[in-house]
């Protein structure tokens, strides 16, 4: 003669579908966390990118060669305009903004005179694309979902040695 099996039923039949909605909402926030800081990164790294190939442009144009000799304005000013309008160009539907000053660095014994630094500075809003993070990683106010990015990159102004 065979024993039956008897399968007793618990009472706790909806306890995993309780569980998983406690923990779903904790577990696509800490994803979408991830790939925010994942996000953010590829957009630090692309502003400095930028700021350094804006710099590398303005350092050559405020250098005493890279202008038209028609032109009014100063060396910072020229490459100034000429940084801005390349930034528009990278950025043609975004609100960057590029500052540029030149600083004296030191004597140059051989040319007898000093050298100049460009300092370039890159304000950069990242856009953040993913529900949650805004919270924490935006800057106020929080629900244009932006985290301004500030970029200084520092190039040598371009000066040929003439004797």
């Amino acid at each position: 003669m065979m024993k039956k099996k008897i399968i007793s039923v618990s009472k706790k039949t909806g306890q995993v579908t309780v569980e998983l909605m406690l923990v779903l909402p904790v577990f696509f926030l800490m994803l979408f966390f991830i790939m925010e800081i994942g996000n953010l990164g590829f957009q630090t790294i692309l502003a400095h990118h930028c700021a350094y190939e804006l710099a590398r442009i303005g350092s050559l144009v405020a250098g005493p060669t890279g202008y038209d000799s028609s032109d009014s304005l100063s060396d910072t000013g020229r490459a100034l305009r000429k940084m801005q309008s390349v930034a528009k160009e990278m950025f043609p539907h975004s609100n960057v903004r590029v500052e540029g000053r030149t600083q004296t660095t030191t004597w140059d014994k051989q040319a007898r005179r000093t050298n100049e630094d460009l300092i370039v500075t890159l304000h950069y809003p990242a856009k953040l694309i993913f529900p949650g993070s805004s919270h924490v990683f935006a800057d106020r106010p929080k629900e244009h979902r932006i985290k301004n990015l500030t970029v200084t990159v520092r190039m040598p102004i371009e000066k040929p040695f003439l004797d």
